[in-house]
C-alpha cells in the first residue's frame, strides 16, 4: 500500500515538474539578471531554472536515499552483532554451568568414596569409577 502512494507521489512531482518547465518558457518568463553558480551563468527562461532546480533536488534525493541504505545497512550489522554476542554469553553460560556441575558430582563422588574407604570397605568393594580420580593425571592429560 505505501509503495502505491509512493508511487503516485512520484507520478504528480513528475507532472507539475513538467507542467513548470513547459508554462514558464519563451520570451515573457526570461530571466531578468542572469546569476552563475559555481563560475556558470545560468541564462534562458524561468522554466530552464525550475528544470535545473529539479535536476538538483533529484540528486539530492539520491544521495540522501544513499546515505539512509547505508546507515540501514550499518545498523542491521550492528543489531546482528549483538544478537551474536547474546547468544554467545548465554552458550558460555550454559557451559559454564555444566562444568560446575561436573566438578559438584566429581567432588560428590570423592567425598563418598573417601568416606566409604574410611568407614572399612575393602577396596575391592569400591567400583573403579568411584576410586580413580576424575581430575588430571600426572602428566596433565584426563583420563
Amino acid at each position: 500500500m505505501i509503495v502505491i502512494f509512493g508511487l503516485i507521489v512520484l507520478l504528480a512531482a513528475v507532472i507539475i515538474g513538467v507542467a513548470g518547465v513547459l508554462g514558464n518558457a519563451g520570451r515573457a518568463h526570461g530571466l531578468n539578471h542572469g546569476f552563475a553558480v559555481f563560475g556558470y551563468h545560468v541564462t534562458g527562461s524561468t522554466g530552464t531554472l525550475f528544470l535545473y532546480g529539479i535536476v538538483v533536488g533529484a540528486v539530492a534525493l539520491a544521495g540522501l536515499s544513499l546515505l539512509l541504505a547505508g546507515a540501514r545497512r550499518t545498523s542491521r550489522r550492528g543489531s546482528a552483532a549483538r544478537r551474536e554476542v547474546r547468544q554467545s554469553r548465554q552458550q558460555t553460560a550454559a557451559v559454564s554451568q555444566d562444568r560446575d556441575d561436573l566438578i559438584a558430582q566429581r567432588d560428590t563422588a570423592r567425598a563418598h568414596t573417601a568416606s566409604t574407604l574410611d568407614s572399612g570397605t575393602p577396596a575391592a568393594e569400591v567400583p573403579a569409577e568411584a576410586a580413580a580420580p576424575a581430575g588430571p593425571t600426572a602428566n596433565g592429560s584426563h583420563p
